[in-house]
């Protein structure tokens, strides 16, 4: 038992996943992959979901059969012991210096575009965001997942409401014949659209407060999938249909440019909030599933204030950590004035290794179809790392530097 409040429901579960896996993806990389492979990457997208499938359902099986707010490090350790799921554990949480405040960054920028905050107000925004999802946290996952659920809600019409009053018809989308696709833009347009697919391992660590999770867990995974890739599918429509897209065009821009088009300057702050939402959807699952992982991690020292669950059966004392080391990042890299760009290419490589492990740990403990698709995944996983290059070196260092340095503990 996790000692978790189990609420979540498969509703919630849906909206928890599919907004996770929009995020800020969702106004920015059907723009990149149109620029990167044009009217191919109507093609890539069904391709895309169809390769992220068998990491999607080995994440679902072992969910469903190994329920725990430890996510991937749980996994870990009942495959290969506790040495490498605190490794495992630890290379998750180094994510947070960096991708955390970025996203942040990413979310508060419209407010820039909408009100023209710069320097200490957009700080100010983001500790507000913050706030927010501390509030939200210390109110369960359930209060979460209904918010989410409303902004998957508002982004399907958004994107329909654009389908409608741009006369947009499925039979008249422009898909190229599949023998005069070029494999070098699909591929180009593959490992751009690869980032929307991460969140699947922020979602694991939710599986323990499902009030079903056997059921309703691998349901809510591959739904959230299927809907999110849906979404991404239709995004890249509209901005192929507009032709809201050129390398003078900022990704994220192309959507609101869309909405300004067809509604007029002030609908510019419906694609605003909406943009806002789906950014602070994507932080509050990642720091609630990094509250988790905290709180299981130091079930071993039950004397830890982390280790501890408030009245309403939530690990707030680990949401705090995680908010403080999030605070601390935010002002240290506003007052460094640090760009993060190059670093969060080198941190995506983190999310790779940590679906391999995953992906190795399901090799271990499922049986028959599952393992042979937990095989494909890891495959897949090693394909994606050498798609990163030789900036995948620094996940593989951090995993290193961990299994090396961490202090081992009795019978790790």
């Amino acid at each position: 038992m996790s000692g978790l409040k189990q609420e979540l429901g498969l509703a919630q579960g849906v909206g928890l996943l599919s907004t996770s896996l929009l995020g800020t993806g969702v106004f920015a990389v059907p723009a990149l992959a149109a620029l990167v492979a044009g009217g191919d990457s109507l093609w890539a997208w069904p391709i895309l979901i169809i390769l992220v499938f068998p990491i999607a359902i080995v994440f679902a099986i072992l969910g469903r059969h190994f329920p725990s707010a430890g996510g991937v490090a749980h996994f870990v350790d009942m495959a290969f012991g506790p040495r490498l799921a605190r490794v495992t554990g630890w290379l998750f949480l180094s994510v947070i210096p960096v991708g955390l405040p970025a996203a942040l960054h990413i979310a508060t920028g419209f407010g820039q575009a909408l009100f023209g905050w710069h320097d200490s107000q957009l700080l100010l925004a983001e500790i507000g965001t913050l706030a927010i999802i501390w509030w939200l946290g210390s109110r369960g996952a359930s209060s979460s997942a209904n918010l989410q659920t409303l902004v998957a809600v508002l982004i399907v019409a958004l994107i329909a409401a654009i389908w409608w009053f741009g006369d947009i018809a499925v039979r008249e989308i422009p898909f190229p014949p599949i023998m005069q696709i070029a494999p070098a833009h699909l591929f180009s347009a593959l490992s751009v659209m690869f980032w929307c697919f991460v969140g699947l391992e922020a979602f694991a660590h939710l599986a323990a407060e499902f009030k079903n999770p056997e059921r309703d867990f691998p349901r809510a995974l591959m739904i959230g999938l299927l809907l999110a890739g849906a979404v991404y599918w239709a995004c890249t429509v509209v901005v192929l249909h507009f032709n809201a897209f050129n390398s003078e065009l900022a990704a994220a821009a192309s959507l609101p440019t869309i909405v300004v088009q067809l509604f007029g300057v002030k609908a510019l702050w419906v694609a605003c909030v909406i943009g806002y939402l789906a950014c602070f959807a994507s932080l509050n699952i990642y720091i609630q599933s990094f509250a988790r992982l905290v709180w299981t991690q130091a079930q071993s020292k039950p004397e830890s204030t982390l280790s501890r669950l408030s009245k309403r059966q939530l690990p707030v004392n680990a949401l705090n950590a995680v908010l403080g080391c999030c605070m601390v990042s935010a002002l240290a890299i506003f007052w460094l004035d640090i760009n993060l760009d190059a670093l969060i290419v080198y941190a995506n490589g983190i999310f790779i290794l940590i679906y391999l492990l995953c992906m190795l740990a399901g090799c271990r403990l499922l049986k028959g179809r599952y393992k042979a698709l937990a095989v494909i995944g890891a495959l897949l996983c090693l394909l994606l790392l050498a798609m990163v290059g030789w900036k995948s070196l620094y996940a593989i260092v951090m995993l290193g530097v961990f299994w090396l340095f961490l202090p081992k503990r009795s019978g790790a």
